[in-house]
């Protein structure tokens, strides 16, 4: 049987796509490419498992709407309050938090490019 795998998951930004891969690679607890450098067109984070890549690519254009396709991460080692308040000091923003009471639900983030993510609720809570 044929069939596709993801090879990569794509940032555009208009910004330096070293820097978001940076603000990326703290999140992930991964490296960004031993080759990249600031103010390259393109920057690149590799899953050591294998999983897709994510790759930051400079546009010229503007992001204008919201993400039709976005990432959900879950913490591990911290709870989800803590993760949030770890995001958004290296750079992200909240965008809405869809916590609830009983500990279920999410919080919508957007890193410094405004691409939205989630984090959700971890094994610590």
């Amino acid at each position: 049987m044929s069939f596709s795998t993801i090879h990569s998951i794509t940032f555009d930004c208009t910004g330096d796509p070293y820097d978001l891969g940076l603000f990326w690679s703290e999140l992930l607890g991964r490296p960004l490419a031993d080759d990249d450098k600031p103010g390259d067109p393109e920057a690149l984070i590799q899953d050591p498992d294998g999983g897709p890549r994510l790759l930051f690519v400079r546009v010229p254009e503007g992001k204008t709407a919201k993400n039709r396709l976005h990432l959900d991460l879950r913490p591990h080692g911290r709870t989800r309050d803590e993760e949030v308040e770890r995001v958004v000091s290296l750079g992200a923003r909240l965008v809405a938090d869809h916590r609830r009471p009983d500990g279920g639900g999410w919080v919508l983030m957007a890193d410094p490019e405004g691409n939205e993510f989630c984090v959700e609720r971890g094994e610590l809570g």
